[in-house]
């Protein structure tokens, strides 16, 4: 790591700053093997009723936050599916809230509001020693809640008592100590990791396509109606009047516009399968060989 920072030009800083960044990836690879184990929580968690919370301090809270935000207009699930706590509440989002990370007992008040049996826990914390994580952490053990933490420091006191840690050992950041770069970087992609495999598991992508993308904007309406021509091989305004009577569900429509069903047909269907896209392809794809 180049030292003398403030004496670099702003094209060397660039450089710098790049070569540094692309370490990240390499580290998120030698964690895949502990990754796997918190998918498969996760996943497992959801089919039973459950949730998944992220709790985390400081960027590693607001990390949690936008990924959770993200996945309900993605994967058009329920805005608490994927439920982020962070120190300080709604303030500490976009503004430093002083000894909020700090207050064990508040972590875990706020994760006993929320949690429920079947729900999983994911700390955050790139120190891997947040007092609020920790609190979060014990107490989601007393109430038999599977834990995982994502950290970015070696033997840490969280990734001792979680059930699954995910170590991401980035080394030395850019700026000494500013966590939000490569231990930023890194959690943001196992987050990604998590939410869209456990997402892509559940039946929420059919192909690398998002099925269940909520059509809530005209970019989201035009991609909705472009997922349904690639998938259904049908032109754009027959995917438009499958889309309209089918509600804008946009797996029902697929199923009208490739097989000619009705749209209380395919909504039957589908909840026949467990609203799986490709089983209900599959199965009606059989149908008609008959």
């Amino acid at each position: 790591m180049a030292g003398k920072l403030d004496t670099m030009t702003v094209e060397e800083l660039l450089a710098e700053m790049n070569a540094t960044d692309q370490t990240v990836p390499s580290v998120v690879e030698k964690a895949i093997p502990q990754i796997k184990p918190v998918i498969e929580s996760c996943i497992r968690a959801i089919q039973n009723g459950g949730k998944i919370i992220y709790m985390g301090a400081g960027t590693s809270g607001r990390l949690g936050v936008l990924d959770a935000s993200e996945c309900p207009p993605t994967f058009g699930v329920s805005p608490d599916l994927f439920t982020a706590l962070i120190a300080g509440g709604e303030r500490a989002i976009r503004q430093a809230v002083e000894n909020a990370e700090d207050d064990e007992e508040q972590g875990a008040k706020e994760l006993a509001e929320i949690a429920t049996s079947n729900d999983v826990l994911i700390g955050i914390a790139a120190s891997g020693r947040t007092p609020y994580v920790i609190g979060g952490i014990n107490k989601a053990k007393e109430l038999g809640i599977p834990t995982a933490g994502i950290v970015c420091r070696d033997s840490s006191p969280i990734a001792a008592i979680v059930d699954n840690p995910i170590e991401l050992i980035v080394g030395e950041e850019f700026i000494l100590g500013s966590t939000r770069l490569k231990s930023g970087t890194a959690q943001k992609l196992v987050l990604n990791m998590i939410s869209s495999i456990t997402m892509i598991k559940l039946g929420k992508v059919y192909d690398n396509y998002m099925v269940d993308v909520q059509a809530s904007n005209i970019k989201l309406r035009e991609r909705t109606i472009q997922i349904i021509c690639d998938i259904a091989k049908v032109d754009e305004e027959s995917a438009k009047n499958s889309l309209l009577a089918c509600n804008y569900r946009l797996k029902a429509a697929v199923l009208v516009s490739k097989f000619h069903v009705s749209a209380m047909e395919a909504f039957e269907i589908l909840k026949d399968y467990d609203d799986n896209l490709r089983e209900s392809i599959e199965y009606l794809e059989t149908k008609d060989a008959v």
